[in-house]
């Protein structure tokens, strides 16, 4: 039976649905490709264009498909545009995810695997941040994604709908086959902005604020592999499919690497130098977010193959420079 993948032509839940692909699922992807791209989803999957807010699609879709579980990743990401725009955030991030849970609760779907964010904990009160630590959300992105994750909570309560919350921290990388990774023009990630610096594609990458509590004074994350955190979503889905209970995860390495740290890498890894400005702080920027990483461990029996800062720089770097190409 399929996985309905919604976000599946973005960049993480693109990476997901070439893990289902890669044993043997099938995958439906739902996506309005204002942030995807279709180029990202491969010949096997079926490509739906439209809104997870649009109720008659899903219940069609749901009707005329044995849909196993839902991935729901498809969402506005950008704490700092959130805090400008915070009506838009709850609209498209809780919103339009409560049609979609009532949708599957409604179709009787069991497995709902829910790509939350490390933007629920705000700025936190020790590090590692463990899951259980408070939920204070600094920007209306983190507040957004929070509100989702109660609405699964309440639904598994009330409709037995099980599902896997899963708080990533900075994801990063790509493919290691070049197969996906990041292909939008308006990404924010810092990574990717860093590599676009490298190959000369902007003329130079600027630095939100070195003032932080932090070693080097600029902020400080647990960067993933984007592969990995497809992986803990395979994970994921055959805990929920083998019976287990409903969980909210961090998925994180449990270390950090500074802005400084991350742009140093990439000009190692590239070999080119380019200008770097020192700007101010954006608003909603937590100075440090690292996961407390051994419950998806010990709950999923996840094991990352690729936490090596060098390795997901660069892949990032190819997979821009095969942007160039494609």
């Amino acid at each position: 039976m399929p996985v309905l993948v919604t976000g599946g032509a973005g960049y993480i839940g693109s990476h997901f649905v070439l893990a289902l692909l890669d044993r043997g699922e099938e995958a439906i992807v739902l996506d309005d490709l204002s942030a995807g791209s279709a180029a990202l989803v491969p010949e096997t999957a079926r490509l739906v264009v439209g809104d997870v807010g649009d109720e008659a699609l899903l219940a069609d879709l749901f009707r005329r498909h044995r849909i196993d579980a839902v991935a729901h990743f498809a969402a506005r990401i950008a704490p700092s545009e959130s805090v400008r725009r915070p009506l838009f955030y709850y609209r498209e991030n809780t919103a339009k995810s409560l049609a979609l849970i009532e949708a599957a609760s409604a179709a009787g779907i069991g497995h709902f695997l829910f790509s939350s964010t490390a933007a629920v904990y705000g700025e936190p009160e020790r590090i590692p941040i463990a899951e259980e630590a408070p939920k204070q959300p600094v920007s209306p992105y983190g507040a957004s994604k929070l509100m989702v994750e109660r609405l699964l909570a309440d639904a598994s309560t009330a409709h037995g709908l099980r599902f896997a919350a899963l708080r990533y921290f900075n994801v990063a990388g790509a493919d290691p086959a070049l197969r996906s990774g990041e292909a939008s023009n308006h990404a924010g990630h810092l990574i990717k902005l860093a590599a676009e610096a490298a190959l000369g594609k902007r003329p130079e990458l600027t630095v939100h604020g070195t003032d932080y509590a932090t070693p080097d004074g600029s902020c400080l994350r647990d960067y993933v592999h984007v592969s990995d955190v497809a992986s803990a979503h395979i994970a994921a889905l055959d805990h929920l499919r083998g019976g287990g209970a409903s969980t909210a995860l961090n998925i994180g390495y449990g270390h950090g690497s500074s802005v400084l740290e991350v742009i140093a890498a990439v000009k190692e890894i590239s070999g080119r130098d380019f200008p770097v400005r020192i700007g101010p702080r954006r608003p909603g920027d937590p100075a440090r977010l690292v996961a407390a990483a051994a419950r998806i461990r010990e709950t999923l029996g996840w094991q990352p193959r690729h936490d090596d800062l060098l390795a997901i720089v660069g892949h990032a770097l190819a997979w821009e420079q095969r942007l160039d190409t494609a």
